[in-house]
């Protein structure tokens, strides 16, 4: 996602940001765009530039997020099922071909749109998707098909706690064995 093919690390991002020990785990700056814009439903370039990482994104508690996921035509158009876990979403807008941020979101379904934890990105478009983050934690998103995810198609985000006792991540139980 966002030109970066996320390589899960050797030690548990949830156990890692818990305790503060993210140093070589992972970092926090995924890009809020794509690090290499293309035309992603049209002719692909001979080099989509794709890197190896771990970069997290970091979301405040209660925050409002909005993601569009775009499919690409870098080995053909496919829909992909994407799953979030920890979160339901709403399915506030879909398309066929690129994603204008221009003039899509004007096209946004605020009044009724459709609650899920996965979504079928269409084969050559896109997919608006909103939620609150409001449990906190580290949660991934990935596409549900298996040689995708050897693949890196995968992202993870961290909530940060909140300011109330009920907002905040609880500690690991006692008896967790160590991994």
């Amino acid at each position: 996602m966002n030109n970066i093919s996320f390589a899960l690390p050797r030690t548990a991002l949830l156990q890692s940001y818990f305790f503060s020990q993210s140093n070589g785990v992972y970092t926090t700056d995924f890009p809020a765009f794509p690090l290499n814009p293309f035309n992603y439903t049209g002719t692909p370039p001979n080099n989509t530039l794709l890197t190896n990482g771990n970069e997290v994104v970091v979301i405040p508690f209660n925050t409002s997020v909005e993601v569009v996921l775009q499919d690409t035509s870098i080995l053909g158009a496919e829909s992909h099922p994407l799953h979030l876990h920890g979160y339901n979403f709403y399915v506030i807008g879909q398309g066929f071909g690129n994603f204008d941020p221009n003039n899509d979101p004007a096209k946004f379904n605020l009044v009724d749109p459709v609650e899920r934890n996965t979504v079928g990105v269409p084969s050559g478009g896109w997919v608006a998707i909103r939620f609150q983050a409001d449990n906190p934690g580290v949660w991934l998103m990935h596409c549900h098909f298996d040689v995708h995810l050897s693949w890196g198609f995968r992202m993870a985000w961290i909530v940060l706690d909140g300011k109330l006792p009920n907002q905040k991540l609880p500690p690991p139980p006692s008896d967790l064995p160590k991994c």
